[in-house]
């Protein structure tokens, strides 16, 4: 699995001129899954994402976690965070899962953050959506599940 986490102060998801998700602050998470992911590292892939303390506190120092401030998350499918952009000049998506293993992670993705009472909006998987966001910062992170070693 594979994130880039951004501290945002507004995110607005579109599908076809239709607004499907939409936060006032928190976090917009662009998430991908690859063929060598599952479902059960989704617990722990949330739990991180969630401590993280990337909000600044009383101090100007970044001491707050998206927990710890009750701000919203908007959690957006994106495959092409698995591609393959080193050989060659078009990107290789070998490495992305297929729909039937990244919609159940996507959906329990959203489940764990819904069991630890944030509030999460979505994009629609497999769609061309339109994310207009004003990122709070910037800050803007990278998470990998191969570097956060969930397979032991």
């Amino acid at each position: 699995m594979k994130a880039v986490i951004q501290r945002v102060k507004d995110a607005t998801v579109t599908v076809e001129n239709k607004v499907v998700g939409h936060i006032a602050s928190g976090l917009l998470i662009y998430y991908g899954v690859d063929t060598t992911d599952n479902e059960s590292y989704c617990s722990k892939f949330c739990e991180k994402i969630l401590k993280m303390r990337i909000f600044e506190d009383e101090n100007g120092k970044m001491n707050k976690s998206v927990i710890d401030l009750n701000l919203e998350v908007l959690l957006v499918s994106q495959f092409t965070l698995s591609a393959d952009v080193y050989k060659g000049n078009r990107p290789s998506f070998d490495t992305a899962a297929k729909p039937d293993l990244a919609i159940p992670c996507y959906e329990r993705m959203i489940k764990e953050f819904k069991e630890r009472g944030i509030v999460v909006q979505t994009g629609v998987f497999g769609a061309h959506m339109d994310v207009r966001y004003l990122n709070d910062g910037p800050i803007t992170f990278l998470l990998n599940s191969e570097a956060m070693n969930l397979k032991n």
